[in-house]
């Protein structure tokens, strides 16, 4: 036991009778040094005694797409991670082809009585989409946030990665290296992500004098799914109309881009340079390591759960959407071009 307790108190950064003071529930620990301590026995894979477990504040719903988009899992386990601070339960919700509808989520977490529901990515970004699922939780007086897909009429706060922020970093550096004919892969144009990345991409391009003008500017770019396959499929286009560089709307699109390259013989980055988006977890470990542009994933999660816990704490919050900057990281997919 001695031993454990030192081995905690070291991960935690304190002393060993404030690890024993933890542990046995008694008061006079700061929160944030309870937290580290909590957090250190979870690492070291000790089982929390009962006296530290507490009473749930309240189960939150979180309604995230399939999982094989490493993104989604990466929201998912921030937002986890922060409503467990806040002594809440998360119900984690996740939707895949012909599974389980988002309507369905709904109607059994409002049977779970939840507290509020954060929405990942759902039908809310999808601008065909019927929002009156949003509504009736408004009526109801169900807290809700919204991730990633800014809908004016739904009555929720949301927040977003600057999508165009995003692809103007990416092209700066594209164009930084020499690159003239630049393309862009990116999802459904139904979705709002992938309108405002193309809107930007179209933008920049007239700006920057790649194009003469938008409708030029459309030409590089391809229409697909956010998959492996979606980015070979599209890549494979572009190569053959003479880009030397892609922006991709997701890092599996990305992976299907550096496949497509290597399959019509070019080099990444050498014959072909590829840029990612989300700085998901595969994007370091690919070959070569992807450079990406990187969703603020922990800030936007943290601001998620802080608006959603300010209104089931009864306060006003602004319905309008909070944008994050997102961030270009440069690894080794992108060189000067050929």
């Amino acid at each position: 036991m001695r031993i454990r307790l030192t081995d905690i108190a070291e991960h935690a950064g304190t002393s060993i009778s404030t690890v024993s003071r933890v542990m046995n529930g008694k008061p006079g620990v700061a929160d944030d040094v309870r937290q580290r301590v909590l957090a250190a026995m979870d690492l070291l894979g000790y089982e929390r005694p009962k006296q530290t477990r507490g009473r749930a504040a309240g189960l939150v719903g979180l309604v995230v797409p399939e999982l094989s988009n490493p993104i989604f899992p990466a929201f998912a386990q921030s937002v986890e991670n922060v409503l467990a601070m806040h002594g809440y339960t998360p119900l984690l919700c996740t939707q895949s082809p012909g599974g389980t509808t988002e309507d369905a989520y709904i109607d059994a977490l409002i049977d779970h009585q939840v507290a509020g529901i954060v929405f990942v990515s759902g039908l809310h970004a999808d601008t065909r989409a019927h929002h009156g699922r949003y509504h009736d939780l408004a009526t109801r007086g169900v807290p809700m946030v919204l991730v990633n897909g800014y809908a004016p009429d739904v009555p929720a706060p949301s927040i977003s990665a600057d999508d165009a922020a995003g692809v103007e970093l990416a092209l700066r550096h594209l164009v930084s290296l020499g690159h003239r004919r630049i393309g862009l892969v990116v999802g459904q144009d139904r979705f709002v992500p992938a309108q405002r990345k193309t809107a930007a991409f179209l933008r920049c391009l007239v700006a920057m004098g790649l194009a003469a003008d938008e409708a030029e500017a459309r030409t590089h770019v391809i229409t697909s799914f956010y998959s492996l396959e979606g980015g070979q499929a599209s890549t494979t286009e572009l190569l053959a109309s003479g880009h030397t560089a892609v922006v991709c709307a997701s890092d599996m699109m990305a992976l299907g881009a550096v496949r497509a390259a290597s399959a019509a013989g070019h080099d990444v980055p050498h014959g072909l340079s590829v840029v990612g988006y989300d700085d998901s977890l595969l994007a370091a470990y690919a070959h070569p390591a992807l450079t990406t542009v990187r969703q603020p994933v922990d800030a936007m999660s943290q601001a998620a759960v802080s608006t959603l816990l300010a209104q089931i704490g009864g306060e006003r919050v602004s319905r309008t959407e909070m944008l994050f900057a997102p961030e270009l990281v440069a690894r080794h997919s992108t060189g000067t071009a050929p």
